[in-house]
């Protein structure tokens, strides 16, 4: 869906409640997408993120100010044609990650590139290697994934994302998926506790509904709720040892959010 788009602009907040800790997220995005010539497109999506954290009144004493963090994001990609069967996409993604106070420190650069082989007209494989911060920290995974249509169904299977989507109309989507997820945030200084902390890494398996639906020919709705798995939530020093795990169990997650698109 994301290839047939030119433009679009999206506005969304998430919720993730645990027993002790609350987790608030906004993010604002704009993406666009344009086709130089016959083998090369590409798209770039600029994001912003502000995660906001709430403790529960002494559960968490000395941790209270870290209690807001902001991530700026741009996703470059491009695809390149070898032929009408194969693509390769490349991927680059400078990120800075932070606190309140940005440097230079705090700038993190992602991506990676996968190769796209159309095995039918309704089916796909992928294969590549990125590195994400999927499970909280700036690592080298793999990427494995396939793509098929089945009537109105369309069925996305790998790692680390997989979803299963179906219309009913040109205006109704729902869709369940099942993805890894995760950031990290650099400190603007260690916490009093703690005199060696640098970051905050938070990651989880988030399997969740969602529903789309199209107002008119530009805007559209989303809802999405579901459960997010084996969340952790710890402090880390500069060189990613762990030195404090706040523990948060598993919880559920609900968004929604609004988009315009061309």
């Amino acid at each position: 869906m994301k290839s047939q788009e030119k433009f679009s602009a999206d506005f969304n907040l998430k919720t993730e409640p645990t027993e002790e800790i609350k987790f608030n997220e906004s993010s604002a995005g704009i993406f666009f997408s344009k086709k130089i010539n016959d083998k090369n497109e590409i798209t770039n999506t600029t994001s912003y993120t502000n995660l906001k954290i709430k403790y529960e009144a002494g559960a968490y004493e000395g941790f209270e100010g870290l209690n807001q963090f902001n991530r700026i994001q741009n996703k470059f990609e491009l695809l390149h044609t070898i032929s009408n069967k194969t693509k390769l996409i490349f991927v680059l993604t400078p990120t800075a990650n932070f606190q309140q106070n940005l440097g230079i420190s705090d700038m993190s650069i992602l991506g990676g590139f996968q190769l796209l082989q159309e095995l039918s007209s309704k089916t796909a494989v992928s294969i590549g290697f990125e590195r994400s911060t999927v499970f909280g920290l700036s690592k080298f995974i793999p990427k494995v994934s396939f793509f098929g249509t089945i009537n109105q169904m369309d069925i996305l299977v790998g790692f680390p994302n997989s979803k299963i989507s179906y219309s009913n109309n040109e205006r109704n989507n729902f869709s369940l998926s099942n993805s890894f997820n995760g950031s990290f945030y650099n400190l603007d200084k260690p916490v009093d506790l703690y005199s060696e902390a640098a970051k905050i890494s938070t990651s989880q398996m988030t399997t969740a509904l969602e529903y789309e639906r199209n107002m008119d020919n530009n805007w559209f709705i989303n809802f999405k709720a579901g459960y997010n798995f084996d969340k952790k939530y710890n402090l880390l020093d500069k060189n990613n040892h762990k030195l404090y795990d706040f523990n948060t169990g598993n919880g559920y997650i609900l968004s929604v959010g609004i988009k315009y698109k061309q």
